[in-house]
């Protein structure tokens, strides 16, 4: 199965908690879009990957991780209200073929 456009959301308590997840998604060649907010292309088995490892850092407390693959269609019917943020500025958007 080809990639799919995966967002990765998150709220985190702990200041260093929440670096270590967001070094870790920069290191699965996600990009940052908001704070809490990383996007990229990843297949099944990177998605996969990408979950068991940050089912590794969640342990206990209020913290959330959620995981949404999306297909480039539903991608492009993406509102923006504001300035993009983060890696996004200047972005022409995210494709995968």
């Amino acid at each position: 199965m080809p990639p799919l456009i995966t967002l990765v959301i998150y709220d985190i308590e702990d200041d260093k908690l929440r670096s270590d997840v967001a070094a870790f998604l920069k290191s699965k060649g996600l990009r940052r879009i908001q704070y809490s907010a990383f996007i990229g292309p990843l297949t099944d088995s990177q998605r996969m990957d990408v979950v068991a490892g940050l089912r590794r850092f969640i342990k206990s407390g209020r913290n959330n991780i959620q995981v949404y693959p999306l297909t480039q269609a539903s991608y492009n019917m993406r509102i923006v209200v504001g300035n993009p943020l983060y890696d996004e500025a200047g972005d022409e958007g995210l494709v995968v073929t």
